[in-house]
């Protein structure tokens, strides 16, 4: 073989075996009780597989979200928005190559707020009134 040859082949082996490790992806659908979308939720996939150990995403306005160039594994799929109760979704498989789709419908969850009041006494005068 030609060194040309061998070069040519270790650069595909190297390219494809970067492409077939991290082509998969988790996607779907946000959505409440009533059947609305839900933009703005937290979306969090966790796995061992990941270097990094998880990868997160956010709604769009039409409640969509999309989780690229994961590796196999199995994953958790967390969701989050401030008003609704936290939602995760464990013992995704996700093979190589494929897009798993992950669709939640978030529950509302306690509704709370914080108000501080602060207010000071006025100042009455009551020595130099005029009449």
């Amino acid at each position: 073989m030609s060194l040309n040859r061998v070069v040519h082949v270790f650069l595909f082996v190297i390219l494809f075996a970067a492409r077939a490790s991290a082509q998969s992806a988790i996607a779907g659908l946000v959505r409440d009780t009533s059947g609305a979308v839900l933009p703005g939720v937290t979306v969090e996939a966790s796995s061992p597989s990941l270097i990094v150990g998880t990868r997160t995403a956010v709604t769009d306005g039409t409640g969509q979200y999309r989780i690229q160039d994961l590796r196999p594994g199995d994953y958790t799929v967390s969701f989050t928005l401030t008003g609704f109760r936290q939602m995760k979704r464990s013992g995704i498989t996700l093979p190589a190559s494929f897009t798993a789709t992950v669709n939640a419908e978030m529950l509302v969850g306690t509704l709370e707020e914080s108000i501080i009041v602060t207010a000071a006494s006025p100042l009455v005068d009551v020595r130099g009134s005029v009449s």
